[in-house]
C-alpha cells in the first residue's frame, strides 16, 4: 500500500459542500459530490425487532418506505438511505442481504413512479471483538465478509466502522496515555483497516457496488463522547481533538486501499480526508442530536456532500415516523445549501457555518476547512509511515490550537495539551522503534493479541 504524499486540494478555499474532485455515481444515476448536497437518512430498528428475520425485515421496510415517501411528499429530489447493521444482521449474513434487496426494490419503485433518485448504503457491523477473537481468523470475521458479499449484490454503497485497535485505545484513554492511543489508532487501527479494506474493495467491485469508506468511530468518537460538553471533565477536550487528528491517518488507509467514498457520516475526521483525497464525504452535525450531542453541529457541514442524522430509532412522532421527520429535516438543510450555490452565496453560507462553531471547542476548531487542510498537509508531508503521519497530524493539531489567540483554553486544557505534545515529541522518529516499544509496553493488556494485526 502506497501512502498518500500530496493534497487533492491545493488550498482550503477550494473545498466546498456538495462538490468533490472525485464524485461517484450510483446504480440509479445519483451523483454524489457532483454539485449538490444530498440528505442521508439513517433509521434504526426498535429494541425487540431483531427477535426474528421477518420482524426485522418488516421494520426496515416501513422505515425506509416512510423516508422515500416523505421525500416525494415535500419535493426533495434525492435521497441516500443508510442501514447500519445491528449485530443480528451481520451475524446472520442473509438477513442484511434480504433487507438490502428489499430496499433496492423499494427505490426502483419510487424511481419508476415519481422519478425519485435514491441510493442505498449498507454498513456492515464489525462483530469482530478485538479483545475476544483474532481479528483476522474467526467465525465473526468470516461472517463480516459474507455479509459484504450478500449486501454488495443489492446495495449502491458498502461501508464499515472497523474496530481495530480498540482494546488498546480503551485501556489507554482511561489512563490519559497519548502514546497508547497513537499506537492503537495509527498502528493497530491502520493495519486492520488495510487488511480489511483490500478485501472489501474486491467484493464491492465484483458486484458493481461502491466501496464507500470507514470511520474511526470506535476510537476518536469514543474520545469525543468522553470529552462531552462544557460541563464534562472526563477527559480534556484537547485530547479528543488530538485523537481526531490522529484518526485521519487511520481512516485514510481505506481510500489508499481503493475505497472511493462517500465516506461514513460518523467519521468527524472526514473534512481532513476530503482535503487530502478529493473524495465525497458524509457528515453529521446538528441533525444527529437525536443520537448524540457534539460541539461542532454547524461547521461539520461546511464541506459535506451527504448530510446525515447519524441514527434515529424508528418510532412515531407528531409529524409522522422518525424516519420521515428526519428525512424532511435533512432534505431542507440540503436544499438550503444547494440554494446558496445556485444564488452564488455558497462562500458566505459556508463562512456562517464555520464562524458559528469555530471557537466553540478545540474539536470544532480543527475541523474548520483551513485547519483541516493544514492537518491534511502535515499528513501528506510526513508519509514515510502510518506512525510518522499520525504523529505529525497530532503535533500540527496542537500547534494550531495553541497558535490562535481566539481559541480560549482553560488552564487545565492548556497544560494538558502542552503535556501531550511534549510526550508526542519525545517518541522515536522511526515507526519500527515505536512499534517495538509499544508491543513491549502493552503486551499484558487484557485481550490484546498481536497476531490480530499481523505481528
Amino acid at each position: 500500500m502506497k501512502l498518500t504524499s500530496s493534497m487533492a486540494y491545493k488550498n482550503p478555499q477550494e473545498i466546498m459542500f456538495g462538490k468533490a474532485i472525485k464524485p461517484v455515481i450510483t446504480k440509479r444515476g445519483l451523483k454524489i459530490g457532483g454539485g449538490n448536497v444530498i440528505p442521508e437518512i439513517v433509521p434504526h430498528p426498535r429494541p425487540g425487532r431483531e427477535k426474528d428475520k421477518g420482524t426485522l425485515i418488516r421494520e426496515f421496510e416501513r422505515a425506509n418506505d416512510d423516508a422515500l415517501e416523505r421525500c416525494v411528499n415535500v419535493g426533495h429530489p434525492y435521497l441516500v438511505i443508510e442501514n447500519e447493521h445491528i449485530y443480528q444482521m451481520t451475524n446472520n449474513p442473509s438477513w442484511g442481504g434480504e433487507i438490502a434487496a428489499q430496499t433496492a426494490h423499494q427505490m426502483d419503485e419510487y424511481k419508476d413512479k415519481y422519478g425519485l433518485i435514491a441510493a442505498y448504503r449498507s454498513t456492515i457491523a464489525d462483530i469482530r471483538k478485538p479483545d475476544i477473537v483474532n481479528m483476522r481468523d474467526s467465525d465473526q470475521t468470516r461472517k463480516v465478509f459474507e455479509s459484504f458479499n450478500e449486501c454488495a449484490r443489492h446495495s449502491d454503497i458498502v461501508s464499515i466502522e472497523s474496530m481495530g485497535g480498540k482494546e488498546i485505545f480503551d485501556y489507554s484513554i482511561i489512563r490519559n496515555d497519548i502514546t497508547g492511543m497513537l499506537f492503537a489508532q495509527a498502528i493497530l487501527g491502520g493495519r486492520d483497516v488495510e487488511w480489511i479494506w483490500k478485501q472489501i474493495v474486491k467484493i464491492a467491485k465484483k458486484h458493481n457496488c461502491i466501496p464507500g469508506g470507514d470511520t474511526d468511530c470506535a476510537q476518536a468518537n469514543t474520545a469525543m463522547f468522553m470529552a462531552g460538553g462544557f460541563l464534562s471533565k472526563n477527559i480534556p477536550h484537547t485530547l479528543a481533538a488530538l485523537c481526531r487528528a490522529i484518526s485521519a491517518g487511520r481512516t485514510l488507509v481505506a481510500y489508499e486501499c481503493g475505497a472511493t467514498g462517500p465516506g461514513k457520516d460518523c467519521a468527524y475526521e472526514n473534512p481532513i480526508i476530503k482535503a487530502i483525497t478529493g473524495i465525497p464525504i458524509a457528515t453529521e452535525g446538528k441533525t444527529s442530536a437525536c443520537a448524540h450531542s457534539a460541539l461542532c453541529g454547524n461547521v461539520i457541514a461546511a464541506v459535506c456532500d451527504l448530510w446525515s442524522n447519524e441514527a434515529v430509532e424508528f418510532h412515531d412522532m407528531f409529524g409522522g415516523s422518525s424516519a420521515a421527520v428526519f428525512t424532511e429535516i435533512l432534505g431542507y438543510d440540503a436544499a438550503l445549501m444547494n440554494a446558496s450555490v445556485e444564488l452564488g452565496y455558497q462562500k458566505q453560507f459556508q463562512a456562517c457555518l464555520i464562524a458559528s462553531d469555530r471557537y466553540r471547542d478545540p474539536q470544532a476548531f480543527i475541523l474548520c476547512p483551513d485547519n483541516a487542510w493544514t492537518i491534511g498537509k502535515a499528513i501528506t508531508d510526513n508519509s514515510e509511515s502510518c506512525f510518522t503521519r499520525a504523529r505529525a497530524a497530532a503535533l500540527k493539531c496542537g500547534e494550531l490550537i495553541l497558535g490562535d489567540p481566539k481559541m480560549m483554553l482553560t488552564a487545565f486544557e492548556n497544560k494538558s495539551l502542552l503535556d501531550y505534545l511534549k510526550e508526542l515529541d519525545s517518541l522515536p522518529d522511526n515507526e519500527g522503534d515505536f512499534i517495538d516499544i509499544c508491543l513491549k509496553k502493552y503486551s499484558k493488556v487484557k485481550g490484546f493479541n498481536p497476531a490480530s494485526y499481523g505481528f
